[in-house]
C-alpha cells in the first residue's frame, strides 16, 4: 500500500510515522511518501521518519520529494496536512482580529476565515492535480479549518473525507477517567468540525455521562477552561473550541495579555527541527505532544484502514467520527453542509449514521456557523471584499456592520500575498 502525506515536512509527521509503525496490523504501509516544497524540512522530518520505522522493525520505504504528480501515481491515499503561510500568517489571524476586540484564532472566526481564503485555492489545486494523476485515490483531510476544507473538496466532487482529533481525544481522556479502554467507549459527537458536543458516552451499552460529569467534571472543566457550571447546566461536553463562543469576552482579554500560540508553536517547531536532525533520534520526542494533535495517528489510521478496507474488519472498526456530508441527517441544514458526526465508513467513503434531534439551544449555534461557512467557501471561490463582508457579518462572533467592515479591511492587508484577487 502506498499513501502520501502532502505537508509531510509538518512536525506532526512523527507522530503519523509513529502510528503507521505502532498500527501496521490494521493499515499495512509499503511506501510513503512525504510532499512538500520546503528541502531542508523534508530531509529533517524524512530522515527521523526512517530511523522510527527501523526503530519498530516496520518494513515501510519512504521518500521525500516536491513532485506531486509523482507522489499521487499509484497512492491509495493522500492525506492532506498543509499550512499556507506557516506559522508566520497563523500569528497574523491570531492578531489583528484583537485589534478588533474580536478572538484570534486560526480556526474560528475572522482569523478562521483568513485561513480558509488562504487555504480552499491551494488545497483544490492540490487535489485537482491528485484526481488528474489518479482518480481513484481517497484524499483525508487534516488541513484547518477542516469543515470548510472538506466542504470544498466535496463540493468539487472530490473523494475526500475530514479528519479531526477532538472526538479521539475526549475517547481517550473519558476512557482513562473511566478506566476503561478506549475501544469501549462510544461518542454521540455531534455538531461542525470545532463547533461539537459530547451528548452521551456509552460503555457497554450504558450511558456514563451522567456518572462521568459528577464523578469527574471538575476534571474535564478544568482541562476545557471552562467553568465546571457550564458542563452541568448543559449536561454535555462540549469541545474546548466553544469556550470562543460561550467566554468570548474573557478569551479576547486573555489572548491580549500574552504571546499568541503561534509564536509558540514557531518556537517549537524550531525546537522540534533540530531534535529531528539528530541521527540518534529514532522516536517521536516527548515535545512533541506540546505541538498538539495528539492522537491524529490512531484516527488517520483508522480512518484510512476503513476507506482502503484493511486490517481486521468488524462494526466497530468502520465506525469513525469524520467530517462529512449532512445529506439529511441534521434536517435543518443543507445536504450539501459538512457536519461531524460518527459515521459508517468503507470503501464507498463515509455515511452519517442517524442523530437524535438536536436541541434547540445547540441546534441554533450550529445553522448559524453553517450559513457562515457557505458564505466562507463562496468567498474563498470566487473572492471579493463583499463576499468577505458577509461571511463575516455572518459571523456568530462577529455579526455586527462596523466591525465587519473593520475586521474585513484588515485581513485583505494582511493576505494580499495569498489572494489573487485582493
Amino acid at each position: 500500500m502506498k499513501l502520501a502525506v502532502v505537508g509531510g515536512g509538518s512536525t506532526y509527521t512523527p507522530e503519523l510515522v509513529d502510528g503507521f509503525a505502532r498500527l501496521r496490523e490494521v493499515l499495512p504501509v509499503g511506501e510513503l511518501v512525504l510532499v512538500d516544497p520546503d528541502p531542508g524540512r523534508l530531509e529533517a522530518v524524512g530522515g527521523l521518519a526512517r530511523r522510527i520505522l527501523a526503530r519498530q522493525g516496520h518494513p515501510a520505504r519512504v521518500t521525500c520529494t516536491a513532485d506531486l504528480e509523482a507522489a499521487a501515481d499509484g497512492a491509495d491515499a493522500v492525506l492532506l496536512q498543509l499550512r499556507v503561510g506557516g506559522q508566520a500568517a497563523r500569528e497574523q489571524d491570531e492578531t489583528w482580529p484583537l485589534e478588533c476586540g474580536c478572538v484570534g484564532q486560526e480556526t474560528t472566526g475572522a482569523g478562521g476565515l483568513a485561513k480558509a481564503l488562504r487555504t480552499v485555492p491551494v488545497v483544490l489545486d492540490i487535489a485537482e492535480r491528485v484526481r488528474r494523476r489518479n482518480p481513484g485515490a481517497w484524499l483525508v483531510d487534516f488541513t484547518n479549518p477542516v469543515g470548510i476544507v472538506t466542504r470544498a473538496l466535496l463540493s468539487a466532487g472530490h473523494r475526500a473525507v475530514g479528519l479531526c482529533n477532538v472526538a479521539i481525544g475526549f475517547q481517550r481522556r473519558f476512557a482513562g477517567l473511566l478506566g476503561v479502554a478506549p475501544e469501549e467507549v462510544t461518542l454521540e459527537h455531534v455538531g461542525l468540525n470545532h463547533l461539537t458536543w459530547e451528548r452521551s458516552v456509552r460503555v457497554g451499552g450504558e450511558d456514563v455521562l451522567p456518572r462521568l460529569l459528577a464523578e469527574h467534571g471538575a476534571a474535564i472543566a478544568e482541562a476545557l477552561r471552562m467553568p465546571r457550571s457550564v458542563l452541568d447546566r448543559l449536561g454535555v461536553v462540549p469541545s474546548y473550541y466553544l469556550r470562543y463562543f460561550y467566554q468570548h469576552d474573557e478569551v479576547v482579554r486573555e489572548l491580549r495579555a500574552k504571546p499568541s500560540r503561534a509564536a509558540e508553536v514557531a518556537e517549537m517547531e524550531r525546537q522540534l527541527l533540530r531534535m529531528y536532525r539528530d541521527p540518534a533520534l529514532d522516536m517521536k520526542p516527548e515535545l512533541l505532544a506540546k505541538r498538539g494533535g495528539a492522537f491524529y495517528s490512531e484516527a488517520a489510521v483508522a480512518l484510512t484502514a476503513a476507506l482502503l478496507r484493511t486490517g481486521p474488519r468488524g462494526p466497530r472498526e468502520d465506525v469513525q467520527v469524520v467530517n462529512t456530508l449532512n445529506n439529511g441527517t441534521l434536517p435543518f441544514l443543507p445536504d450539501d453542509a459538512v457536519i461531524e458526526v460518527p459515521a459508517a465508513v468503507d470503501a464507498r467513503g463515509a455515511r452519517p449514521l442517524p442523530v437524535r434531534p438536536l436541541e434547540p439551544l445547540f441546534a441554533g449555534l450550529v445553522a448559524n456557523v453553517t450559513a457562515y461557512e457557505h458564505l466562507a467557501l463562496e468567498a474563498a471561490l470566487k473572492g471579493g471584499r463583499e463576499r468577505v463582508f458577509r461571511a463575516l457579518l455572518a459571523h456568530p462572533l462577529i455579526g455586527r456592520l462596523d466591525r465587519a467592515d473593520r475586521l474585513t479591511d484588515a485581513l485583505l492587508a494582511h493576505n494580499k500575498e495569498y489572494l489573487a484577487w485582493a
